[in-house]
């Protein structure tokens, strides 16, 4: 009882303080709703008695009811998601390994023949993916993000010429794994998310919020730091990250900091983010979906925790995580949108692009190439545009490249 009453009193002594009025208390709404202040956020809450969307905007929020919405088909949904997620990257490894195996005909008629066995069974697993991808995706479109658009007035693809309004995604539960930004119908009809708005993602609207405030002013001598590691012992080699890093080393000539080889470590790359405002990583990457803070970067030594990332803090305002289930979350703990790209976000780095799965072709240096020449049009490098960049990287993959959703489903964009 005596240590309760000194509980008390410390929380209302820091709740005398300056600033401090909220302490350890539920946000007030009010307070909340100027996070909205570019556009409405669509907080998406799963329960088993019912489903809802919250839209945060500028004068209040509303609910929009989701009543076709359940729990247990978005666990079914997700599950089956997941599988096919991993039966990919389970194939592509066995590719990987029955090359090796090959090893330029040495391994015989056994060996090529477990190699084509091996590719015939990634193309199906591919295949099985992209079905799987397009149904997920107008189910989502059917049961969430067409009620929240609708609800908001945004049932039509802007006109040319005018400006692409923004909205703002935070899912709760299962949701975190689903590619809710990319949600629709990719036939033609505009009944799609990216036809109708530039989407992004918050892992709270109070993070939203905090992620506006002013930075402390830059340094003369902003620098990107570039990581780089195409390889390592066990995994499909990321041919592309040569490319990647000579783009980065090109756009940024002599404000840039190059980690590659053995200087692409753990310990150097921790020293290195808080000494840098933008970021860039070229690797593999990998997540725990049992124990998400476990998942992180795959560095030259070692894997670089959330966990490790998350004890820092950073004055950062873009980071680019080119590398595998940068955005993806875990399932025991879904609410608490532990990956890559949160952690990033909030330690300090204001924007995140990240991917929700693997990606083995040459997709991901396609889209960092589209993105960093538009975030660097006028002369000068803009990070603040990010959002709109990456949206037009992905909608000229679908719409001019004809790739399937799979291609470009996986880029995510954090923050504001």
């Amino acid at each position: 009882m005596a240590l309760a009453r000194e509980w008390d009193g410390l929380i209302e002594q820091v709740r005398a303080l300056d600033g401090f009025g909220d302490f350890l208390r539920p946000p007030r709404l009010e307070a909340l709703l100027p996070a909205a202040a570019q556009g409405p956020i669509a907080v998406v809450n799963l329960s088993r008695r019912r489903c809802d969307a919250l839209v945060v905007g500028t004068g209040g929020m509303r609910v929009v009811e989701l009543p076709r919405l359940t729990l247990e088909t978005v666990a079914d949904r997700t599950l089956r998601y997941l599988v096919v997620l991993s039966e990919v990257d389970f194939a592509a490894q066995e590719v990987h390994a029955t090359w090796q195996r090959y090893d330029g005909g040495k391994g015989g008629l056994a060996a090529i023949r477990e190699y084509t066995e091996a590719k015939q069974a990634y193309q199906r697993a591919v295949a099985d993916r992209d079905r799987t991808l397009d149904e997920v995706l107008a189910w989502l479109w059917d049961e969430i993000a067409d009620p929240v658009l609708t609800a908001v007035g945004l049932v039509d693809p802007p006109l040319p010429g005018q400006p692409w309004p923004h909205l703002w995604w935070c899912p709760t539960g299962l949701l975190t794994l689903l590619p809710l930004h990319a949600a629709g119908h990719h036939d033609g009809t505009g009944r799609a998310v990216v036809d109708r708005v530039v989407p992004s993602y918050t892992p709270t609207v109070r993070a939203l919020l905090e992620a506006r405030r002013p930075l402390a002013p830059a340094p003369d001598d902003e620098r990107m730091l570039i990581v780089a590691v195409p390889d390592i012992h066990g995994a499909v080699p990321l041919t592309d990250v040569e490319r990647e890093r000579d783009l980065l080393t090109s756009v940024f000539t002599g404000r840039n900091t190059l980690l590659e080889d053995d200087t692409a470590n753990a310990d150097t790359v921790l020293t290195e983010l808080p000494r840098h405002r933008w970021a860039h990583f070229c690797c593999h990457a990998g997540q725990d979906l049992t124990d998400p803070s476990r998942g992180g970067l795959l560095l030259r030594d070692r894997t670089l925790s959330i966990a490790e990332i998350s004890a820092q803090r950073h004055s950062g305002e873009f980071a680019f995580l080119s590398a595998c289930m940068t955005a993806t979350g875990g399932v025991a703990l879904a609410d608490e949108a532990i990956t890559l790209a949160a952690a990033l976000h909030y330690t300090g780095y204001r924007r995140v692009i990240g991917t929700l799965w693997s990606v083995y072709d040459t997709t991901a240096a396609d889209v960092a190439a589209a993105v960093y020449a538009d975030l660097t049009a006028t002369g000068r490098f803009e990070p603040d545009r990010s959002a709109d960049a990456l949206h037009r990287a992905v909608r000229e993959l679908r719409d001019v490249d004809g790739l399937p959703p799979s291609a470009w489903t996986p880029f995510t964009h954090t923050g504001p």
